[in-house]
């Protein structure tokens, strides 16, 4: 009974045990399977430890002797952990090939690039956001992962297993969405200081929910800069790495084109509502220290204040 209240780590937006993809849930089982046998084995030799313990002593012959020991070693030193490790092998391979892409089947295609410390997401029809992943339930998806600059992993835990991202090279990892919901992902590779702060927002949304978000962002109107010395400030500090689609061209940070339309800001870390953004604005080498954007110290309230609220109308 001491155990139970453990099991509620089982459940949540980042459990691998609450699968929302028959991939997850594969593995999910896997996972049980693999528990249910170190279980069985450790109370086995638990069992026969105790035995050895408290039992009566006997006397045998050199014969007995050895053939006790010849059973111990090939039955509990062989056959039993050859056995079992063999069959989870099997057992485990047939689950990952779920992660495999099949030639043939329609899949989305999403590129994902890692960044210390956030998430490029890049979609069909040339529409880019960061730190958040949006997907249709039911169809199978493609996500394509690269790292910008350190090695990062892509990890979904309710929709798969992991994929790491390697400096220089292109993996591909096939998830199957199979039921609405938000969910979290996160970076599962040591990247840096903030790695911790490299959550990335996951939603799941019926099919045409999901072409109606992708084709608002594909036909957002651009938007003109903020005026006066909030568009000098943009322009001299922002632009030079955030991108405004008919803004800015900046491509060393987050696309910030749909920035008031996501959860969260420095992928994560602060509530992305009107109280968090002008404390990122302010606060954010000391929120998420080490990150690549310089503090805003030097300038003053009324231009941040300028700043925020053109900001807050990047939406589709």
């Amino acid at each position: 009974m001491a155990t139970v209240p453990w099991l509620v780590g089982c459940r949540g937006p980042q459990s691998a045990l609450d699968p929302a993809s028959a991939t997850a849930a594969e593995l999910a089982r896997l996972w049980w399977v693999m528990s249910s046998v170190a279980g069985a084995v450790l109370l086995l030799v638990t069992g026969l430890w105790l035995y050895g313990l408290f039992r009566r002593p006997r006397q045998y012959d050199q014969r007995q002797a050895r053939r006790v020991q010849q059973w111990l070693v090939v039955g509990g030193g062989l056959l039993l952990p050859g056995v079992t490790v063999t069959a989870l092998l099997f057992y485990g391979v047939n689950a990952a090939r779920g992660m495999l892409p099949v030639p043939g089947e329609d899949a989305l295609r999403i590129a994902v690039t890692g960044h210390q410390w956030w998430w490029e997401v890049r979609y069909p029809q040339g529409v880019i956001t960061a730190n958040q992943l949006i997907l249709p339930v039911g169809r199978p998806v493609d996500i394509e992962v690269a790292s910008a600059d350190v090695i990062h992993a892509f990890w979904v835990p309710s929709l798969g297993g992991k994929l790491d991202m390697t400096p220089g090279r292109q993996g591909r990892l096939r998830l199957h969405p199979a039921r609405e919901g938000v969910l979290r992902g996160q970076c599962a590779e040591f990247c840096g200081t903030q790695h911790a702060h490299m959550i990335l927002h996951v939603e799941v949304l019926p099919e045409a929910e999901f072409q109606a978000w992708l084709n608002a962002r594909a036909e957002q109107p651009p938007v003109a800069p903020p005026a006066g010395a909030a568009g000098e400030v943009f322009a001299e500090r922002c632009g030079l790495c955030h991108r405004v689609a008919g803004v800015s061209a900046g491509g060393r940070a987050p696309d910030l084109t749909d920035l008031a339309s996501r959860p969260t800001l420095g992928a994560g870390v602060i509530a992305n509502d009107a109280a968090g953004l002008r404390r990122w604005l302010r606060e954010h080498q000391r929120l998420k220290p080490g990150n690549g954007m310089p503090d805003h110290d030097a300038v003053d309230e009324a231009t941040l204040e300028v700043l925020a609220v053109w900001l807050e109308g990047l939406a589709p």
